[in-house]
């Protein structure tokens, strides 16, 4: 009797382990510490995790898709790393055709980095601060996030008490500075000698 409910126990336990490794074997597969997926994750409800903080607009997502990437060689230190591999990430996209950001939001990104869009109309954001191409690739990828969110915010509104006491400020730091111009040029008129 013993046994038979030992055989039993033993099963159970050998059923429930074969299948969490079922599980885990299927649901994941190795991922380097540097992939896409853990560099740059994908927010599909556009919250971040924390307490009572003001959330942050929901993040873009980017289609990587419509994204042409190439990697070129990084300048800078680094060693023979630098000579052999690949890690600087250039990220560009059509801008005027990018339907996946705002018409007016691409119209402001065209005026704020018209230094950054080449004679083909594509948007160029490159970066090199890393060794790793992946980590170079997500941040391209932010910085093209950091460009759209920027172009989106809408200018604050400054009250007319606020601008009111901005003038004064402004006004009373202007006479304070000729005052002291003043006490400086008596200053020097009195070090001045008479030669009559």
């Amino acid at each position: 009797m013993a046994a038979h409910s030992l055989r039993r126990l033993c099963q159970a336990r050998v059923g429930l382990l074969a299948a969490r490794f079922l599980q885990w074997d299927s649901a994941t597969e190795y991922r380097s510490a540097h992939s896409l997926d853990k560099l740059y994750p994908p927010q599909r409800d556009g919250t971040s995790g924390g307490g009572t903080e003001q959330k942050p607009p929901p993040a873009l997502d980017i289609p990587l898709a419509r994204l042409t990437v190439s990697y070129s060689r990084s300048s800078g230190p680094g060693g023979q790393n630098v000579n052999k591999v690949n890690t600087k990430a250039e990220v560009r996209f059509h801008l005027a055709s990018a339907e996946w950001i705002p018409e007016a939001t691409r119209q402001k990104m065209a005026l704020m980095h018209r230094n950054k869009i080449n004679r083909a109309g594509e948007l160029i954001v490159n970066s090199e601060e890393s060794r790793y191409q992946m980590r170079n690739l997500a941040i391209c990828l932010e910085k093209i996030r950091t460009m759209v969110t920027e172009a989106t915010e809408k200018p604050k509104v400054v009250s007319k008490e606020t601008s009111q006491k901005l003038i004064e400020r402004v006004e009373k730091m202007n006479r304070e500075r000729l005052r002291q111009k003043k006490i400086h040029s008596s200053i020097k008129q009195s070090r001045k000698a008479d030669f009559d």
